[in-house]
Order: C-alpha cells, then structure tokens, then sequence
C-alpha cells in the first residue's frame, strides 16, 4: 500500500512522543511528521487558548509540513479549538485549510467524528482541565449532539504539568471521570500521554474511551482517505468485526 502522511501541527512540547508510538503499532505505511507550533503562554485559560490557536501560529508550520508530503493536516490541541466554540472552531479549521491547500481539521473536531463513527450518542468527560474550560469542551460536543453525563475536571493549568502525567494517573482519571450511563470516556488533551495505555484504559472501564492523540491521528487519516485498523488502540482502530458492539 502506498505511504499515507498525516501533518500534525502540535502546540509546544508535552506528549507529542505518542505519535511515533501510534505510527508504529498502525505500519510502516502511515507517516506522522510534527511541526511545533507556537504555545504562547501555557495556560489552560480562556484568553490564552484562543491566542495559542491563532491563525498566524497555526499557519507557521502549513509549508513545512507541505514538504513532508502531507495530504491532511489536523490542528492537535483539542483546548485550542473548542475555546472557540463550534462557529469559531470551525472558521479555525476553514483558515488552515486554505492557508495549506490540504484538508485540515481539529482534535475537537476529531473527537466528534470519532464518537459519531462509533455511534456513541452519550458520553463521560475524564479531562485534566479547569472546570470552566471542561465545561466549554461540554458545550461544544453537545452543539455537535453528542450528549455528556458526567465530566470530571482535574484543575492542571499547564499542558507541561499534564505531559509528566504517566500511567496510573491516567488510569485514575479515567475511573474518575467515567459513568454508568455513558456509552464512551473522551480525556480530551493533547498533552496527556494515552497511546500507550489505551488497550488498559478499555479493559478498566469496560467501553470504548477516546484520547486526544488517538482521534487526532484518526481524524487525520478520515481526511486523508486512508482506513487502517491496528491492535492496542482501541475500539477507534478496531476493526469493524471486532469491535465489542458489533460481536
């Protein structure tokens, strides 16, 4: 099969080392490349995410990512869009896509298509934000249809903070965070190492749960019109006759 490139636009420095991780367990043929955007101040605030996602940052990394051979690009800070709420996000992914001349979409954005693809209509939310910025990840889903009963903040202001996070935290918060009623676990930041657990994080919580890394990478293949299946990555990238709801 032909080599797949999915350019990722990756705000500063946190757990970007999951993309390597996730293109080894999806084959040789799917490259990841990442251009490091701009974080700005490192914060998980209102005023401050819009900033870290402005179009002049996000075009920065569009060339060199072009030279790579990218036929999608996401924009993989999942804060960065939603902040924007669905109008904004959308625009957001609108000026990339222009700037790139590429299809181009978000970790927001991603978490959508990912929880519509598997059908999942009512969801948890296990995040490591502040309250107000979990719940603006809240409204956004919900603008999309996607029902939220339950959400869990952990207050973390920092994506540097987030990324020393390592397994059993992530466990924690995703047992924290889940509800009975929820048919699948989102943790939505980019900056929470999750590849390598995913498998894990199933087996605890019994469903489907979508990390941030993951759907970005997903999404990204969606674009680029490339399906790939792999073991260790979750319901998303199981294939459809293996996935628990279809047995």
């Amino acid at each position: 099969m032909d080599m797949t490139t999915v350019g990722l636009l990756y705000p500063g420095h946190s757990a970007e080392d999951d993309y390597p991780r996730i293109a080894v367990l999806l084959g040789g043929d799917i490259r990841l490349p990442v251009f490091h955007t701009d974080i700005g101040e490192d914060a998980h605030r209102e005023d401050a995410l819009i900033e870290m996602g402005a179009a002049d940052r996000l075009a920065a990394g569009v060339e060199e990512l072009r030279l790579a051979g990218a036929e999608s690009l996401v924009w993989a800070c999942t804060s960065g869009g939603f902040v924007r709420g669905r109008d904004g996000a959308q625009e957001q992914i609108r000026e990339l896509a222009q700037a790139a001349g590429l299809p181009a979409s978000s970790t927001s954005f991603a978490f959508v298509h990912a929880a519509q693809a598997l059908g999942v209509g009512r969801v948890a939310v296990a995040a490591t934000y502040p309250d107000d910025v979990t719940g603006l990840f809240e409204k956004f889903l919900e603008s999309a249809g996607i029902g939220v009963v339950a959400a869990r903040s952990s207050g973390i202001v920092t994506a540097a903070e987030v990324g020393t996070w390592e397994r059993e935290r992530v466990l924690e918060l995703a047992r924290a965070g889940d509800d009975p009623r929820a048919e699948a676990v989102l943790m939505p930041d980019t900056a929470l190492h999750t590849a390598a657990h995913l498998r894990e994080l199933e087996e605890t919580l019994g469903k489907p749960v979508l990390t941030a890394n993951q759907v970005t990478v997903w999404e990204g293949l969606r674009l680029a019109e490339r399906r790939a299946w792999a073991d260790g990555l979750g319901t998303l990238f199981a294939r459809p006759d293996r996935r628990p709801e279809e047995e």
